[in-house]
């Protein structure tokens, strides 16, 4: 017994690396980015970002239609969404409130557009922006990189990072 609490006490450990939680966060974060980028990626032209197809206008006025704002405007703020977020999100940039964006963006689609896929579909969605909201981008990111720079914030005599 004292060989399988070793063996565990061993392995988390590990887990607990800080290359470890670092490789973990930028996998979610490509991830959640992925399920976006596919999505916009129907709704274009093909070999354009932001020339949304004439269908994806139609996506919105018909399929989507429950989305409480003009189809054009829905259309072109998914699309960018769809674009800029996921980007964002696999550099490590802005990456809580690029997470924060697609968490909300994944709540309209559920009550207006999909009110049945929250289980299993946007339940994961919510979860891997949550992630990314309460951890951030880890430490292989933009935002690593800027938040060392970040002069450091004194609370109560202690120095922490800003």
């Amino acid at each position: 017994m004292s060989t399988l609490l070793a063996l565990h006490s061993r392995i988390i450990a590990l887990l607990n690396h800080r290359l470890v939680d670092a490789a973990t966060l930028l996998f979610v974060r490509v991830a959640f980015a992925g399920i976006f980028w596919r999505s916009g990626e129907t709704k274009v032209v093909e070999g354009t970002w932001f020339q949304v197809k004439p269908e994806g206008y139609d996506l919105f006025s018909t399929d989507f239609s429950g989305v409480p704002l003009q189809p054009h405007l829905a259309a072109n703020l998914a699309n960018a969404a769809e674009h800029i977020f996921p980007i964002l999100l696999v550099l490590g940039l802005a990456t809580r409130f690029s997470a924060a964006a697609l968490l909300i963006m994944t709540l309209v689609i559920q009550f207006f557009v999909f009110p049945d896929a929250w289980w299993p579909v946007h339940s994961l969605w919510v979860a891997l922006a949550l992630v990314l909201i309460v951890r951030g981008a880890g430490l292989i990111s933009i935002d690593a990189a800027l938040s060392s720079r970040l002069p450091t914030v004194h609370k109560e005599g202690q120095t922490v990072p800003a």
